[in-house]
């Protein structure tokens, strides 16, 4: 093992637990005795709840934080829907998460749309919530796949904090990822040995990159894509190996 200096560590799931439970209405708080797959997708309707709250306010700032809050949840639950219902996915992702995101980027966003936009995504993701529960579990090996990307949401979103000016977030990204690496990198080291070595040694070098005050933002850059690379290469692996045995 590579070593390097660590916190304690939760990991991103836990964390976003922590962080949304305030969100989260009560209905939908995740239980002890839930399977992965449900408290997953329960995570991601906490921020999109957010944002509901926020456009009632008319506070857009709010609004895109916790929207792009919710898009790094999804982008690490979407497999789940992708395989319960191409319609519900094609609903939530392609139909409202698509035009919410391209209006909330607008100049003068029309807030009442907005707010309809985002309580009939709600709707539509409470019907994937329900329908997940009462559906058998699927193959475990999604739920790797499922973890492995709510991991590497937090890698996703350094490069766009940093070219937006905010060190500081991307460090904080940085470090959720180094946190959620802590929970399965035994894991993709038992998947493949050379991914695991390339991807510690990239993470060493990534949180150099980002100490100083102005990072270079083409060697950032580089470096997550080359973590990406590897990180990436093993959950397509898995992909394939659940999809072959569903």
């Amino acid at each position: 093992m590579i070593h390097r200096t660590r916190r304690v560590a939760f990991g991103l799931f836990t964390m976003l637990t922590i962080v949304f439970s305030g969100w989260t209405a009560a209905a939908q708080t995740p239980s002890a005795d839930e399977r992965f797959e449900v408290t997953s997708i329960k995570m991601a309707r906490a921020p999109l709840l957010e944002t509901i709250m926020a456009l009632q306010m008319r506070d857009i700032a709010r609004a895109k934080e916790a929207f792009d809050a919710y898009d790094g949840v999804w982008n690490g639950i979407e497999v789940y829907v992708n395989i319960r219902s191409k319609e519900m996915y094609q609903a939530i992702e392609l139909n409202f998460q698509a035009r919410i995101a391209k209006a909330l980027g607008a100049p003068n966003p029309d807030i009442p749309a907005l707010l309809a936009d985002a309580q009939a995504m709600l709707a539509k993701y409470d019907q994937m919530i329900e329908l997940v529960q009462k559906s058998a579990p699927l193959n475990p090996l999604y739920d790797d796949v499922a973890r492995l990307r709510i991991v590497r949401s937090a890698l996703r979103e350094i490069d766009p904090a940093l070219k937006a000016g905010n060190v500081v977030k991307a460090r904080k990204y940085n470090d959720d990822f180094q946190d959620g690496w802590f929970n399965i990198e035994d894991f993709v080291r038992s998947r493949s040995l050379d991914a695991y070595v390339a991807i510690e040694g990239g993470m060493v070098h990534l949180s150099e990159a980002l100490m100083p005050d102005k990072p270079d933002l083409a060697q950032v850059a580089a470096l997550i894509n080359a973590v990406m690379a590897q990180y990436n290469a093993v959950v397509i692996e898995l992909m394939k190996e659940a999809r072959n045995q569903r």
